[in-house]
């Protein structure tokens, strides 16, 4: 039966979508599990390929259209994004599959059938070529996340960004809080958080927050021209703004 090969760098989704893959067939053999471009480069230099690879898009360490640019991957590659379908509308038009997080079955189930009809007739199997890659990381540098996966349970769930009052990092740990102030885990640093959202909704005023305009309560002069910030979650505590970060602040809450 198929080998397959996990490159995602976010773990409730890749559990989710191990998940979904022994449930399709529990014959098929998940060979790795991998987190990173220059992982999955190291991987593919010293293991035989796999039947087919399932590839987060955007990867801990760059988009996964680098790997391509430094080995070759000698295999069908089926895309997962948290991005909204219309960023990667390209890879339809050269037939090559993609599934949107969080991954449903039906859907997981719809592909593997595809991949299966590719098997038998090879000729068919798309090419990954630099220019389809280069078009789709122009059209995926103008985009910004539009959901976060997260783990509840046993279960996935997904958190458009226009739900998410804060992100907040404690412990070495990062987690979102929602407009009805529940707090959820993810797999992402708030450096990496600051690059995936929209800078004008959210803003880092901190090395601890980044916050939504809809975040905030209420905003108070503070000593030295600094600002205190009361957030609308009732037991957040209040947030100071330091002077380097006043005007910038102000200006982005008048955008």
């Amino acid at each position: 039966m198929y080998k397959v090969l996990l490159i995602e760098d976010e773990k409730p989704a890749a559990e989710w979508l191990s998940q979904l893959i022994r449930k399709f067939d529990s014959r098929i053999s998940v060979m790795a599990v991998i987190d990173s471009v220059s992982s999955a480069v190291e991987w593919f230099q010293k293991n035989q390929a796999p039947d087919l690879v399932f590839m987060d898009i955007q990867l801990a360490d760059g988009l996964s259209f680098e790997i391509f640019e430094r080995v070759k991957v000698p295999c069908p590659v089926i895309f997962t994004t948290a991005y909204e379908e219309y960023a990667v509308k390209a890879f339809k038009v050269n037939s090559l599959d993609y599934l949107l997080k969080p991954i449903a079955y039906d859907e997981l189930e719809a592909a593997f059938r595809k991949f299966g009809n590719t098997q038998q007739d090879l000729h068919i199997v798309p090419e990954l070529t630099v220019e389809l890659l280069n078009k789709v990381r122009v059209m995926l540098r103008k985009q910004y996340k539009t959901r976060f996966v997260i783990k509840v349970g046993e279960h996935l769930k997904s958190i458009p960004v226009e739900d998410i009052l804060f992100f907040y990092s404690l412990e070495k740990a990062t987690y979102l809080c929602t407009l009805d102030f529940k707090t959820y885990l993810i797999d992402y640093s708030l450096d990496r958080v600051s690059e995936m959202v929209d800078e004008h909704r959210f803003f880092r005023i901190n090395r601890k927050y980044i916050l939504n305009n809809q975040s905030i309560a209420d905003i108070v002069v503070y000593s030295n021209s600094r600002l205190k910030i009361k957030l609308k979650k009732p037991d957040e505590e209040p947030i100071i703004v330091s002077r380097d970060k006043v005007a910038a602040f102000k200006e982005w809450l008048d955008l």
